[in-house]
């Protein structure tokens, strides 16, 4: 999982973050990224690209990555940002501020997926990076986990429609709430239109 930390090391690079999201798929909640720099040659036990993990070992994970990690930052983009810019354009904005409000200045950064947001430091984006760089599975527990807390916080004050189960994708449990009780302040319009218009 450190192949493509120490590949950039070679290439002269210092502070390299890995960079990952949670959040894009779901109808309703702010999308989250985060980017950790972890300290050279650093295995945690257990890191993995987060969706393969329970989340009690998220959640155990979560503590150890910010612990250990030389530098972290978990950031988001709301939902206003999300109507605004389309999903797409959103997380890459989560994803930049990450980068930027890390405490120490990365000087490369890995990006999970196949889009890179606009910074001002290289980067590469590597398909499926969570599974094959430690750095950006740790980004993505962080992400994840940052994600799924602000739901249960969402599920106390929207009760009817069960976050705390889902998290806010698009689950039959979830749709049917929106029919019954419409949407909250939290979905989001663009990802409803279908549901909404009665389209299959």
């Amino acid at each position: 999982m450190l192949e493509y930390e120490k590949m950039y090391k070679e290439q002269g690079y210092t502070a390299i973050c890995g960079v990952d999201e949670a959040g894009r798929g779901p109808l309703a909640g702010p999308v989250y990224a985060a980017a950790v720099i972890l300290p050279e040659g650093l295995l945690i036990e257990g890191v993995n690209d987060s969706k393969k993990l329970t989340e009690k070992k998220r959640e155990e994970l979560f503590d150890v990555i910010k612990e250990k990690a030389a530098a972290y930052c978990i950031a988001s983009a709301s939902v206003e940002e999300i109507e605004e810019l389309n999903i797409l354009g959103a997380t890459m904005l989560a994803m930049k501020r990450a980068v930027e409000g890390l405490s120490v200045k990365a000087d490369f950064a890995m990006i999970d997926g196949n889009k890179k947001p606009p910074l001002e430091i290289p980067c590469e984006a590597i398909v499926k990076g969570d599974a094959k760089s430690e750095s950006v599975a740790a980004a993505s527990i962080l992400a994840k986990v940052s994600r799924d807390r602000y739901m249960l916080e969402m599920a106390e004050k929207y009760p009817v429609y069960s976050f705390e189960k889902h998290k806010g994708y698009g689950t039959k449990v979830h749709r049917e709430a929106i029919l019954e009780y419409g949407p909250c302040e939290i979905h989001r319009p663009s990802f409803l239109k279908k549901l909404m218009s009665g389209e299959k």
